[in-house]
């Protein structure tokens, strides 16, 4: 803790400033994802470059027949949900669901996670897209293959 924030406590303590004056606890991690959140159906500038980049000229070529932006969310358990960045049907009807990220570094645990288990549940391609750098740097696209699961030794 540095002095600024250890005088703030004090005041506090002391009834001198408003309990409001306290600095926040939050960790850098979860400050970071806090600055990436944005309205439900509005795309980031990752999210955005990633369809102007890949899905637009895919669909253009014909490679792909439509996508959209968080169009489908998948029940993986009770309250238990993966909503992916941007659904993908392919020309030869295949599923894929592709998750923007916008480094390798801000993928959470949990996330892919839940993306191997909707692979065991669902069946659908899930893919994870990094950009390589700035723009026109090109993507690092991930197969996300499904959790192991244990056999069902239940008896019926």
């Amino acid at each position: 803790m540095n002095r600024r924030h250890a005088l703030v406590r004090r005041l506090v303590a002391d009834g001198r400033l408003s309990p409001d004056a306290l600095p926040s606890t939050v960790d850098p991690k979860a400050q970071l994802r806090a600055l990436g959140r944005l309205p439900v159906g509005e795309k980031n500038q990752t999210e955005q470059r990633y369809e102007d980049e890949v899905l637009r000229p895919r669909q253009l070529a014909g490679e792909i027949v439509w996508y959209r932006f968080e169009g489908i969310k998948l029940r993986l358990a009770d309250n238990t949900f993966l909503e992916v960045d941007f659904p993908v049907m392919l020309a030869d009807g295949t599923m894929e669901l592709h998750d923007v990220k916008g480094s390798a570094a801000i993928i959470e645990e949990d996330a892919k996670v839940k993306m191997k288990v909707a692979a065991s549940l669902y069946p659908f391609v899930f893919r994870i897209a990094i950009p390589k750098g700035r723009r026109g740097g090109g993507w690092t696209v991930e197969e996300v293959g499904p959790a192991k699961v244990a056999p069902h030794s239940g008896a019926s």
